[in-house]
């Protein structure tokens, strides 16, 4: 049995990144797999170190320690940003790759123990401003009460021909090309539209008399997981859809989709074994 730890949005609060230290140091997991929305909010912080630095002072620091702790022991470590993080930031984390405490994964592959993993950073069009990761969807309409790639503010530039006609559906197409995805695993920040995953809290919600929908997910993702059927992906983006839903997890076909994202205090900690992924379980921490 090999024990892959599966946690997202914990948006740098050092607290549950110590908890998760403290469970690779215990639980000694073959794989830490991390969907996003890493770094902290623009005005949260829980030390000075969270304002500046977070990558270095934190993260490098942090899982540094653990790998000094468990030497040949220590995981490999894969990771994504998400909607809410800065693009500018992706920098430091490939940079930190030379340390040998993580692989950067958005838009690379991987193999693992017989099995390729994926990342993949970008959300449909959200109400938020910063547009880093954002794409278009399947297509160029927005949902209400969302702002376009086309506006907002982005921490480093993108062509005008990447913000205008670049979709997640043209991107996943292009990541893959004709794979065998029967043994691979999809490391996503945003969850699949209408699951279990992808419910927010809009119920009621209108924008100039159009009701908003309550399922917030991408349908491009939706669709690659229903046509390509990869083993697992993991999701992260809507904190509330398991407490909304009752549900973390939902089968489509024969992927098995997790979430990692919570709107606790707590680390939310999804374990699970890619041989048997219908075993896979979810902690609070």
């Amino acid at each position: 049995m090999s024990i892959w730890f599966f946690v997202s949005d914990l948006h740098g609060h050092v607290s549950k990144y110590r908890k998760l230290w403290q469970l690779i140091l215990a639980e000694r997991p073959a794989v830490v797999l991390m969907g996003g929305d890493l770094l902290p909010h623009g005005l949260f912080s829980e030390s000075d170190e969270s304002r500046e630095g977070f990558i270095y002072s934190v993260l490098v620091n942090g899982f540094e320690k653990v790998k000094l702790q468990l030497e040949s022991a220590y995981p490999q470590v894969l990771l994504i940003l998400g909607n809410d993080d800065p693009r500018a930031e992706e920098i430091a984390l490939v940079q930190a790759e030379n340390l040998g405490l993580w692989n950067y994964m958005h838009f690379r592959k991987v193999e693992i123990g017989g099995y390729a993993v994926y990342g993949y950073a970008c959300v449909p069009p959200t109400p938020f401003l910063l547009k880093d990761w954002e794409r278009y969807d399947v297509s160029r309409f927005v949902d209400p009460g969302c702002i376009s790639p086309e506006e907002g503010w982005r921490s480093i530039p993108f062509t005008e021909n990447e913000i205008r006609h670049g979709t997640i559906q043209a991107d996943l197409a292009r990541l893959v090309s004709e794979a065998d995805l029967s043994q691979s695993i999809f490391l996503f920040h945003a969850p699949p539209h209408g699951t279990a995953l992808d419910r927010a809290a809009l119920d009621g919600r209108m924008i100039d008399s159009v009701p908003v929908d309550v399922h917030v997910g991408s349908i491009a993702i939706r669709r690659f997981i229903i046509d390509r059927q990869p083993k697992v992906t993991l999701h992260g983006h809507i904190h509330e859809s398991a407490r909304l839903t009752g549900s973390w997890r939902e089968r489509m076909g024969q992927t098995w989709a997790f979430s990692g994202a919570h709107d606790g205090t707590e680390l939310a900690l999804v374990r699970f074994d890619p041989a048997d992924p219908a075993s896979a379980s979810r902690e609070l921490v």
